[in-house]
């Protein structure tokens, strides 16, 4: 699997490399981090341990959690500690395991938001039906299936990125491994690769947005027609606004840095992007899907009792 070429590890160069900004963004993602771990930790702990939280929903919500902890472990850490060192190294195994599980991570938390959006569509359209459609083995053989194609779709770009030869550089004008900055380093032919990259990223998020919005529609037009409470309609849509608003913060990155055409955009811009997509946005999900739900705020006050 691994390239037979002399690279035994790479540098990453990280955001920047003035010295005093970077013991300020170290304090800034650290504080991001613990936050990061201490909002969605605390969403996957009361969805777990209460009961009255045990429904698709919130089973959803539950992975959506778990992901966003783990999105953000594989790429912070390591960019914490650099912030701090002088030798800003990663090995070349660990390189493309940061890359494998980033992409796997990142895929498969793109595929579950389209699925959380079914969820709403059949709770609120078809409320009748909905225990049948979204029983707990429809919802778990969904779950287990996109964590499963989003595996081996980051397994695909893990393997093919390996078998490169990098004779060249290896100092990555990034702040983690990724397959881009990586093809640019490489030696050879590496259009299957950029091939894969834009045509197989792009299946998945196409796919997975455009399920998403047709979901918020029909939940929309459904609710224009049906409903004639103002104040129910008002909540409605106010709950499908946040959550298009976590669409646009997790898709638009991912459109700009994978699927867009290249048109020699600077690499401090990608870098922010990134930023956007791997340490921004798995944050303020807690906020804008769980944290803003009455029950969910309910259960914490419940647990917060229990512990005092």
């Amino acid at each position: 699997m691994l390239n037979q070429t002399s690279v035994t590890e790479f540098f990453l160069l990280g955001v920047t490399d003035i010295q005093v900004l970077q013991l300020v963004l170290f304090g800034v993602f650290l504080t991001i981090y613990f936050l990061n771990l201490a909002g969605n930790g605390a969403i996957l702990m009361v969805v777990i341990s209460d009961p009255r939280l045990h429904s698709p929903m919130y089973f959803f919500l539950g992975n959506l959690s778990c992901l966003d902890i783990c999105y953000s472990t594989v790429t912070l850490p390591k960019m914490l500690e650099n912030f701090l060192s002088t030798h800003k190294a990663i090995s070349f195994l660990g390189c493309i395991s940061q890359l494998h599980f980033f992409h796997f991570l990142g895929s498969t938390e793109a595929m579950l938001v389209p699925v959380m959006a079914f969820d709403r569509f059949v709770a609120i359209c078809k409320p009748l039906r909905y225990p049948l459609i979204m029983s707990h083995q429809v919802c778990t053989q969904m779950a287990v299936t996109i964590w499963i194609i989003g595996f081996f779709h980051a397994l695909l770009h893990s393997v093919m990125t390996s078998r490169l030869n990098f004779c060249g550089s290896n100092h990555i004008h990034h702040f983690f491994c990724d397959v881009k900055p990586l093809l640019e380093l490489a030696c050879g032919n590496t259009e299957l690769n950029e091939w894969l990259l834009h045509t197989v990223t792009e299946t998945i998020a196409m796919g997975s947005f455009f399920l998403t919005l047709l979901s918020y529609f029909y939940i929309i037009i459904y609710l224009f027609f049906k409903t004639h409470s103002c104040s129910m309609l008002h909540k409605a849509l106010s709950t499908c606004a946040s959550h298009f608003m976590v669409v646009v913060l997790l898709f638009g990155p991912i459109f700009y840095i994978y699927i867009r055409p290249a048109s020699g955009s600077s690499m401090d811009q990608e870098r922010f992007i990134a930023i956007m997509y791997s340490v921004v946005t798995p944050v303020l999900n807690p906020l804008i899907y769980t944290l803003r739900n009455k029950e969910v705020k309910e259960a914490l006050r419940r647990v917060i009792r229990r512990n005092l």
